[in-house]
């Protein structure tokens, strides 16, 4: 009954509580005195995002989660970590089953994180839209790799998206309405050319790098150093830069030294049973 979840990228620039992409960095969940723990798993305290999304799918007991996703760095930990608990409930619930197609886990996992944009690509895999009960995974036609520079600071998703208002200018919903449009199809095409372009935002990353000039260097950086598009992943801190793996370690050394970096790919699974 193990369930093993994917971490996450999301907003991707333009595509703000829309666009997310799963990581090659997981977390496992599994339920206390039915799966064994693995070394370096610990049992879960009642406020853990993983306990109440298990209790809250109605699950029965307590979950144990081994991480390896940072936590508080846009990473989609709490997504992650939700999924795996709504997932190990479902599988308690049904003696051991877990059926993808049937699973509440996105309507319940968007019920406690207030978007979907983490909790999809972390129960479906790949690059996906994400948008009320619908979810699309996106054909993608390049095998990237994801550069992540973590930074040694975290950041609250509250906070940071407190800062956005709560209108935005006609021309800025058009621009980055194309400009989402664009990036899905310079991964379905596999246009790399038009993915710097594709990625640029006008409804919060902007307010996003002024609050943290370090990731706004961390951002040129990687572009400079060849990558060919990067967004803010999530909230922030985190910089996610998209380049191709021939490119990846010189993308990475490239990067600021307050911080270090994750050479990851697209997981293409998403949740998965053990």
């Amino acid at each position: 009954m193990t369930v093993r979840v994917p971490a996450t990228s999301a907003n991707l620039g333009p595509g703000f509580d829309v666009l997310g992409l799963a990581l090659s960095l997981h977390c496992e969940v599994g339920v206390v005195g039915t799966d064994v723990a693995p070394e370096g798993a610990q049992e879960c305290e009642d406020t853990h995002p993983a306990q109440v999304a298990f209790v809250r799918a109605g699950g029965t007991g307590r979950v144990w989660v081994k991480n390896t996703i940072p936590m508080g760095r846009g990473m989609g930990f709490s997504g992650a970590v939700r999924v795996g608990g709504i997932v190990a409930a479902e599988q308690q619930i049904a003696g051991g089953v877990w059926n993808r197609a049937t699973s509440r886990a996105l309507a319940i996992g968007t019920e406690l994180e207030g978007h979907a944009d983490n909790v999809a690509p972390s129960l479906h895999g790949g690059v996906v839209i994400a948008s009320g009960e619908h979810v699309i995974n996106v054909p993608i036609a390049l095998n990237p790799v994801i550069v992540m520079w973590v930074p040694d600071f975290t950041t609250s998703t509250n906070e940071s998206r407190g800062k956005i208002g709560p209108t935005i200018a006609l021309a800025d919903a058009v621009f980055n309405i194309a400009h989402t449009a664009m990036f899905v199809t310079a991964l379905q095409t596999g246009n790399v050319s038009l993915l710097r372009e594709a990625t640029k935002d006008r409804i919060h990353q902007d307010i996003r790098l002024a609050a943290s000039p370090a990731c706004a260097a961390a951002l040129q950086a990687g572009f400079d150093a060849g990558a060919w598009c990067g967004w803010l992943s999530g909230s922030g801190p985190t910089v996610a830069l998209m380049c191709d793996p021939a490119m990846a370690e010189e993308v990475a050394a490239a990067l600021p030294a307050d911080g270090h970096a994750k050479k990851l790919t697209i997981d293409f699974d998403g949740a998965v049973t053990l």
